[in-house]
Formats: structure tokens, C-alpha cells, sequence
């Protein structure tokens, strides 16, 4: 955290005030950046024979459905930061913030990791066309690994384990024989897709650190909340993602 000069005229109290509000929000921002750093210690510490076991215990097979490719059956698709850079190759505006906001400052401002994948108005992906995809090769990393992943998340019963498939029973084929070289490759990319996610999200919080720090921002969980509130009903939001290095600001209505 940079070093913080009172001005002459400003009254002590008010300063230890500041100081106050700025290590508070220092401090929970590093306890989110430390999360993440150890979900990161995780995931490359997490044993490649036990992912490629289940992998092929899964065995899964696409049956061209396109059910991943809809809101129906899966959220957002995140882009990484190459991915981000294909999509805007192709059409910028079929970008959009990603969702799910990490912070919010005092001002009612949202700050988020990267952007997602438009949908149109049915929910499927804006780049689906009769069920199949219009680039498929260029298609972002998480649809090359769908429906396998591996990242920490709680149960029904709040339990936080690892979780490394997604949609089960939902869409797909399974049980498939997947031999040990192709169940290696897929686990190899799961890792290199979990390790980007998080390493972009650890440049989060530490540009949030920066950029709260030196225009004086605190992270305010009663104004995220009064400002969701209003947003999910039809209000207007500012978000700032991540981008290049930079926030980068938008606004978003419902």
C-alpha cells in the first residue's frame, strides 16, 4: 500500500478515519487475493493421475445438443484474456461484462475480472447458430474443456471440495473409453485453463488494490447490495472489467 501524507488542514481525527477505511479494505482485498493465490497453490499441486482417472471414469462424448451453448443449462461463459482478444477480432460488441461483480466502491461503481460471451434474447450464445457454432475454431478455452473443470466451490451442505465436471447427466454421452494419452491432454488443458483463470483474477485484485488506494475507494458490501437491488429491477449500473492491464468502464442495464 503506498505511503499516505496527511494534508496541513486536515483535522487528525479525519485522518486516522481515512487510514482506517483505507487498511480495511486493503486488508480484506488481500484476504481475497490470498484465497485465490491458494486455490492457485491448489490446482497446480492437484495430482495429474487423479484428474485423468476421473476423466476417464466420466468418459465423456458431445452429442451435439447444444444445450451448454444456452443459458437453460449453464450461466456466462467467462472469456480469458486470449479469448477476450479473438471475440473483439471478431465483433466487440458481442462482449459484455462478466456478471458477477467481485467488488463495489462507496460510489455504487462495479469492478469485475474480465468480460463474458453476449447471449441473445432465447439465452443461447450469441455465436450459435442451429445448434452448432459459428467459430468453433476459434471458440473460447472454457467450450474446448466443457464439461470438465477443476476449481474449489461449496456443496448443497456448504462443504468446499474440488469440483471437476460440470453439468453432469445434463447433456452428452458418457462412459466413453477415453485412452490414457487423450485423457492426459484434456487434463493438461483443464490445468492450463484453471491456472490463467486464476492468475488473471490474482491481476484483479491487485490492480483493485492500486486503483481503490490511490482515488481513496472502499469496498462497501451494503451499497453492492442497495445497487443489485435496483439493478434487478430493469436500473442502469457502471462497471469497470479488467482489460489490458486497466479498468476499463461500462454501463450495463438489465
Amino acid at each position: 500500500m503506498r505511503e499516505i501524507r496527511p494534508k496541513l488542514l486536515l483535522d487528525s481525527r479525519d485522518y486516522g478515519v481515512i487510514i482506517k477505511e483505507l487498511i480495511t479494505v486493503t486488508s480484506a482485498m488481500e484476504k481475497q487475493l490470498e484465497t485465490v493465490i491458494e486455490e492457485l497453490k491448489g490446482v497446480q499441486e492437484y495430482p495429474m493421475d487423479k484428474l485423468v482417472s476421473i476423466i476417464q471414469e466420466v468418459g465423456f462424448e458431445c452429442d451435439l445438443c447444444a444445450r451448454c451453448c444456452t443459458r437453460e443449462f449453464n450461466d456466462h461463459v467467462f472469456l480469458l484474456t486470449d479469448d477476450t482478444k479473438r471475440v473483439k477480432e471478431l465483433n466487440p460488441d458481442y462482449l459484455e461484462p462478466a456478471p458477477y461483480y467481485e467488488l463495489c466502491d462507496q460510489h455504487g461503481n462495479f469492478y469485475v475480472s474480465g468480460y463474458a460471451l453476449k447471449a441473445k434474447e432465447d439465452g443461447s450464445c450469441i455465436f450459435l447458430d442451429n445448434k452448432r457454432c459459428t467459430i468453433y475454431d476459434k471458440r473460447p478455452t472454457i467450450c474446448r474443456l466443457y464439461p470438465y473443470m477443476l476449481h474449489r466451490e461449496p456443496d448443497e451442505d456448504g462443504n468446499v471440495d474440488w469440483r471437476q465436471i460440470s453439468g453432469l447427466n445434463q447433456h452428452g454421452h458418457y462412459h466413453v473409453n477415453i485412452n490414457d494419452d487423450e485423457a492426459t491432454a484434456i487434463a493438461g488443458l483443464i490445468k492450463s485453463y484453471e491456472t490463467a483463470y486464476l492468475k488473471q483474477l490474482i491481476a484483479f485484485y491487485r490492480k483493485a488494490q492500486e486503483h481503490f488506494s490511490k482515488n481513496k475507494l472502499k469496498h462497501v458490501k451494503g451499497v453492492y447490495d442497495r445497487e443489485m437491488r435496483k439493478f434487478n429491477k430493469g436500473g442502469e449500473i457502471t462497471v469497470f472489467v479488467l482489460s489490458n492491464g486497466e479498468f476499463t468502464e461500462h454501463r450495463v442495464l438489465k
